[in-house]
């Protein structure tokens, strides 16, 4: 009945993107999560609710649904038990040694850094604020100080001299995933401006999507657009970092991986073995969205040539508090701006509660130019309000 059969394991508004293709392409999907009624299990054939911490719990729900695919959208999960279903035969996307090095940035750093001596920021670990005054000692200031572990930015701060050093552990420490006080201190990189260059790793060869620019508040994404303009020399070489850390991690499926762009050169930033948030302009942009690349090459699918239909920019909605009881409102208002010309869009989540600064949707445009799309998209964006009772 079924092409194949996924287990998912986080259920955020990129896993419900993914199960959509997924579903659109013949698959049984699954969705876990720590919490009822996450976005993807609202689109899945069934749901699973426990912790991804929980070793014990992870193996059981493995055991219980026997996926042909297990596809992680989080970090926090207990990889150890990942490697045990791989060797005994399961497929892990895009495999579970890169879900063990993508875990904690400081695993992928030195795979970067340290094994292929890609161009990184200066660095350094910490476990205390004694540490981390050393690290920054070590990279200067600025300095950036983030968990190891965390999503979507959270966590992460700039600091500007040693005074605030102290709150950029705590806040780190506060907002980190797992269970590992562990932070990373870096240089603070004079770029021009970000790029997320998604990589597909297919079982045919590489494949890239134009580069996505992305502007960030509190480490987490505001908006994104795409394509970015910048030299060919530069993004050859992105190109080049992207594919060498691709294939150290082996497996098939789409990577986020993200660079500085400075005056002068690319420097690697980081990674995800999965869709990325600031890659959901593609679900515009595009002829086939990132959820849908990801999609065809786990299960080793035909891929066309990746098209970039018009410039075009996502523009996140946010919750400004904490909330069980809410509503959504202004969606007409934001499609309204779209025309024969120029398209908008607006996805919402369907998240169960709000809390201040929680992504509860996104709206998309496309434009004349990224500058175009942009304004339209943030437009559209501010037209969509949320009503608390």
């Amino acid at each position: 009945m079924f092409t194949a059969r996924i287990l998912l394991l986080g259920s955020g508004e990129l896993g419900k993107e993914f199960v959509i293709a997924a579903k659109r392409l013949g698959c049984e999907v699954i969705a876990c999560d720590s919490y009822a009624n996450a976005p993807a299990m609202q689109v899945a054939d069934r749901a699973e609710v426990f912790s991804m911490l929980d070793a014990d719990a992870l193996r059981a729900a493995i055991a219980k649904h026997r996926p042909d695919y297990i596809v992680p959208e989080v970090e926090a999960i207990r990889t150890e038990v990942l490697h045990e279903f791989e060797d005994a035969g399961t497929t892990v996307v895009p495999s579970a040694r890169a879900a063990t090095m993508t875990m904690n940035r400081d695993r992928i750093r030195e795979v970067a850094a340290t094994e292929l001596g890609l161009r990184t920021s200066r660095y350094r670990y910490a476990e205390s604020l004694e540490e981390v005054r050393a690290g920054a000692e070590h990279t200067g200031f600025p300095c950036v100080v983030k968990p190891v572990m965390s999503s979507s930015g959270k966590g992460q701060s700039t600091v500007q001299d040693a005074a605030g050093l102290e709150a950029a552990w705590d806040y780190a420490v506060a907002n980190m995933r797992g269970d590992r006080r562990k932070v990373i201190v870096e240089e603070f990189v004079p770029f021009e401006y970000e790029i997320t260059l998604l990589t597909v790793r297919t079982r045919d060869g590489i494949l890239y999507c134009e580069p996505i620019g992305h502007r960030q508040e509190r480490g987490d994404y505001q908006e994104s657009w795409q394509p970015v303009a910048m030299p060919q020399a530069m993004l050859d070489d992105a190109k080049a970092m992207a594919a060498r850390v691709v294939d150290n991690l082996g497996g098939y499926g789409i990577f986020g991986v993200e660079f500085f762009v400075t005056a002068d050169e690319v420097v690697f930033s980081e990674l995800s073995p999965r869709p990325h948030d600031t890659g959901m302009v593609t679900l515009l942009s595009q002829n086939l969205s990132e959820f849908e690349l990801h999609a065809r090459a786990i299960l080793g699918l035909p891929i066309p040539n990746i098209l970039c239909r018009a410039p075009s920019a996502s523009a996140v909605i946010l919750a400004d508090r904490e909330a069980e009881s809410f509503r959504i409102e202004g969606l007409a208002d934001a499609l309204r701006l779209g025309s024969t010309e120029q398209e908008v869009d607006v996805r919402l989540f369907g998240k169960p509660t709000t809390r201040k600064n929680r992504r509860m949707g996104v709206a998309l445009a496309s434009g004349t130019d990224t500058d175009d799309a942009r304004a339209r998209a943030k437009q559209a964006a501010d037209r969509v309000t949320i009503r608390y009772s």
